[in-house]
């Protein structure tokens, strides 16, 4: 019983844990974030294009007393792309290009060389050096 608690506690306390938290929680308000952008800048911006900020109430049709809501759907597309498209200039290409920055930064410093060569070439000199 003592060895679950341990393995629990480092299960529980352990970075993995703590990093997938925060990691969900700014995922969550990131959400959030972009949810409000595409429903109060840009499906307005829609509604002066299409009269309306959203398509819920057009293109309904019924069907033996059942309503078919084509129009939420496209809505709800709309908002998905506009998240979608949200996601990806503010956090997708930001990290993409900080990354292509770090490999650029790791690539420009040469590796050196391993040591039997720098030996290799120590005795290379020295062999030229004495005929």
């Amino acid at each position: 019983m003592k060895q679950f608690v341990d393995d629990f506690k480092q299960f529980a306390l352990g970075g993995n844990l703590i990093e997938t938290a925060v990691g969900l929680v700014m995922a969550l308000a990131t959400a959030a974030l972009i949810s409000a952008l595409v429903e109060n800048i840009v499906m307005p911006l829609v509604g002066t294009v299409f009269g309306a900020p959203d398509f819920t109430q057009l293109w309904v049709v019924t069907v033996n007393e059942s309503e078919i809501r084509i129009g939420s759907f496209v809505t709800a597309l709309l908002n998905f792309l506009g998240i979608a498209l949200g996601v990806y200039l503010f956090v997708v290409r930001p990290w993409n290009a900080y990354r292509e920055r770090v490999a650029k930064g790791q690539e420009a410093a040469p590796a050196a060389p391993p040591e039997e060569v720098v030996l290799l070439r120590q005795i290379r000199d020295a062999l030229q050096t004495r005929t």
